[in-house]
């Protein structure tokens, strides 16, 4: 196995991860394509919350969750690994430790944190490990980035509840890395809400067809 294809599913340790920059090489547009609202959003609105997550690749995680009553913006970035303002290349190479993800700022009076939690599990397969489908490598392992206490409950607890029902229905062990939010480092304009800019562009995603328990 060569030296690239082996570190594509082995997250690179800090010493040996990219340098990266110290600064963003780009710039992003300043509204959504889909919703009315800023790309970055560093800073949520008076009374919204924010969840990260990675779930695969971004461009079809994102699609799934703009469309949700609640959610006022969406972008997509690199989360969850050493090397800073890193390239969407550089992800790729699998030497940065960076995971695909998405960044929701939401109106918890609208839709609670839980029901995005919910959403996450039930559209991706999170007991894949260093992929998700035929996408292969570091980028695309499954992770919950949990901004307070409160949303670390929750991410355990139905976490918890979901691999339980994956047992039952014996489909296999959760690898959802569940953590503290890392540094969030927009990706480039290009990937912004790509789905809306082609519509007919690359989804992974798809109900899996396995449910919360009721109750």
């Amino acid at each position: 196995m060569s030296f690239f294809s082996r570190h594509k599913t082995e997250l690179v340790d800090p010493e040996h991860a990219l340098p990266g920059r110290t600064e963003r090489l780009f710039h992003l547009a300043a509204k959504h394509k889909v919703l009315d609202a800023p790309v970055e959003t560093d800073q949520a609105p008076a009374g919204y919350d924010v969840a990260i997550f990675g779930l695969g690749c971004f461009w079809g995680a994102e699609e799934i969750y703009w469309q949700l009553p609640g959610v006022w913006s969406t972008s997509v970035g690199y989360a969850g690994g050493h090397t800073p303002h890193p390239s969407y290349e550089e992800v790729c190479s699998g030497r940065t430790a960076h995971t695909e993800a998405i960044r929701i700022v939401f109106d918890p009076a609208r839709i609670s944190y839980a029901d995005l939690v919910k959403r996450f599990f039930e559209v991706h397969d999170p007991t894949q490990g260093m992929r998700q489908g035929n996408d292969v490598g570091t980028q695309y392992r499954s992770a919950i980035y949990v901004t307070s206490p409160e949303q670390e409950q929750t991410a355990r607890e139905l976490t918890k509840i979901y691999g339980e029902e994956l047992t039952r229905r014996r489909l296999g062990d959760i690898t959802t890395e569940v953590r503290d939010a890392p540094t969030y480092y927009y990706a480039e304009d290009v990937h912004q809400q790509y789905l809306a800019k082609n519509p007919h562009g690359y989804r992974c995603h798809a109900n899996t067809g396995v449910k919360f328990p009721a109750g």
